[in-house]
């Protein structure tokens, strides 16, 4: 299979995945937007709520990195600022959800 082909795979399973999770999301936020502070990090303590939270961070990340991605590779002519650019939102796309994750987990 092409590169290409994976990718455009990938974008196309990861948006399907995130929808659930969106949705979850959403409701979940309308429920506690105007909450005060301890009802947040009550809805942050609770596992499931924190676990489900942490994939759906996971997923948009890894999703955005993938779009961002794509549009590099139209772009940028340049094949090594590609390939730097590349390196660094995939980084990014790592290293924001593991700090968000921790964090979650250390309230």
């Amino acid at each position: 299979m092409l590169r290409a082909t994976k990718k455009w795979l990938l974008l196309k399973i990861s948006s399907v995945i995130m929808v659930p999770f969106m949705i979850w999301f959403l409701l979940k936020f309308v429920s506690i937007y105007d909450n005060n502070y301890q009802i947040i990090i009550e809805f942050f303590l609770d596992p499931l709520s924190a676990v489900i939270f942490s994939i759906f961070i996971v997923i948009t990340f890894f999703h955005s990195a993938l779009t961002i991605s794509e549009i590099f590779e139209d772009y940028i002519n340049s094949e090594k600022t590609r390939k730097f650019a590349n390196m660094m939102v995939y980084l990014s796309s790592f290293i924001i959800p593991a700090i968000t994750i921790i964090t979650l987990y250390k309230l």
